[in-house]
């Protein structure tokens, strides 16, 4: 396969100087001495947590070999895959890890069943794609394709040749290897709102999710970027065959009678409704619900709604850490917190922290207008403004990606679902209540990690944003 001209001009040069920064960094990485760690916080024996960031573990990248903090949430993975005795069940919005892939396809030869369940976005080889990569994508895609495009030309020839797409390509080794896999256009549709999932079940007996897709850029780092850690993600891991089943069940909707059949998959709103559903295990107890729900149905019954309910029990102190926060109904819920002296501190990525429909304008008291100069419906700007609301501090490509809340130490929110009405309307997605001090204290010493290194309050950057939108809708 050839490279598209998209990719050459004009940041071929720039590329090669990148390459040569990633040389360096890798040579640098194995001679790196040991970087101090914080201790390591007890896991609980059914319910195990990991960051791709923390500071208390140490892992080898795989693919750009630079040594760096973190839990190797790949490996977790893939030390999921290789437990397999009987089936695996996959429903991830994108997967581009070979690692993964060489895992999936070695069960699935061992005579492991083998389901995966892709966003019709992402479930197209790049092989397949021709000499047209990128032209129907926008700015961010298109970049993320080159990254990996780059990623899979190992030889750094142009081309991608048979034994790179073999090795390098995950869903060319997931087709090589006979694995049965559809994305959600197999309900007939065009795919609407996200297949936006991010589990895994193995035997019918444990669950694997959290925020993480299992990209590059998610679970290690952007290839092309050596300073990149991956967009801030988590992972957990929950052994219980009760939970297994329902996450089985959401799967099997999904799945319909696999490729090839009738469309009888279930995507999105297609789905009957699914209530909260409450799982005990020794020393903690999980609720599970998935989106989306029919706007038909009283807002209290979504997950969204849950996420309220849960709020509501916060006494003393609330963290947040979330991808996007639009939903107002939170955000309402929140300011009755905060006026009944409940401690919140809450961090938005920067991509989303500042936009017009970002609830952290309203925590912090403002409001801006949107492209066209109009006021977001229903918006609520907090009397009583905090100071404790921001962005994170992270290498320039990557995001915070979690979408958790951890409250009075003893609960925490957690799974695939952003705080937004889209998510909660719209996408196939799954969310997590965890009452457990024990997984609470993983999440509360990643949010303070975060938290630490923040900027906080009306920064120079809100500033000038609001100066923006100001001078451009002559406010």
């Amino acid at each position: 396969m050839k490279l598209s001209p998209v990719f050459r001009n004009p940041w071929a040069a720039g590329f090669l100087i990148g390459l040569i920064v990633t040389v360096a960094l890798s040579d640098y990485g194995r001679s790196l001495a040991p970087l101090p760690t914080l201790t390591p916080l007890v896991q609980d024996s059914f319910v195990r947590v990991y960051f791709n960031q923390s500071q208390a573990g140490v892992y080898r990248d795989p693919y750009r070999h630079l040594t760096r903090y973190g839990d190797n949430l790949e490996q977790v993975i893939i030390d999921a895959i290789d437990s397999a005795q009987h089936s695996i069940e996959v429903a991830v919005q994108e997967l581009n890890l070979p690692g993964i892939a060489a895992a999936l396809a070695r069960r699935h030869r061992q005579g492991v069943t083998v389901r995966v369940v892709l966003e019709h976005r992402y479930s197209q080889s790049i092989s397949h794609r021709g000499g047209d990569l990128g032209a129907d994508l926008n700015d961010y895609e298109r970049n993320k394709i080159q990254d990996l495009y780059e990623f899979i030309d190992e030889n750094q020839d142009g081309l991608l040749s048979p034994g790179e797409l073999a090795t390098r390509d995950a869903l060319t080794m997931l087709d090589q290897a006979h694995i049965d896999r559809l994305d959600d256009r197999a309900d007939g549709s065009q795919g609407t709102g996200l297949m936006h999932h991010k589990f895994m079940v193995v035997d019918g007996e444990r669950v694997i999710t959290g925020s993480a897709n299992w990209t590059m850029s998610c679970l290690h780092g952007d290839f092309l970027q050596p300073d990149s850690r991956g967009n801030a993600n988590n992972l957990v891991v929950i052994r219980s065959s009760s939970l297994a089943r329902v996450f089985q069940r959401e799967f099997n909707y999904l799945w319909g009678d696999g490729p090839g059949g009738l469309a009888d998959s279930r995507f999105g709103l297609n789905k009957p409704y699914r209530p909260p559903v409450m799982v005990s295990l020794p020393g903690s107890m999980i609720t599970v619900q998935f989106s989306p729900t029919a706007a038909s149905h009283p807002w209290s019954q979504t997950v969204n709604g849950l996420v309220a309910k849960t709020l509501r029990g916060t006494r003393h102190s609330l963290s947040l850490a979330l991808f996007v926060f639009s939903d107002s109904g939170l955000s309402h819920h929140l300011w009755q917190l905060a006026q009944a002296g409940v401690r919140i501190r809450a961090l938005i990525d920067a991509s989303f922290a500042y936009r017009s429909y970002s609830e952290a304008l309203d925590m912090l008291g403002l409001a801006l207008p949107d492209h066209r100069c109009h006021w977001e419906a229903n918006n609520q700007p907090w009397s009583h403004a905090l100071s404790t609301v921001g962005i994170p501090t992270l290498a320039e490509t990557d995001k915070l990606h979690h979408k958790f809340a951890v409250l009075d130490g003893e609960w925490v929110i957690t799974g695939s679902q952003n705080w937004s009405q889209a998510a909660n309307y719209s996408n196939d997605e799954n969310l997590l209540v965890i009452h457990s001090s024990r997984v609470a204290a993983h999440y509360q010493r990643e949010f303070d990690r975060l938290y630490s290194q923040a900027r906080l309050g009306i920064t120079p950057d809100l500033q000038r944003a609001i100066a923006r939108q100001r001078s451009r809708c002559h406010l």
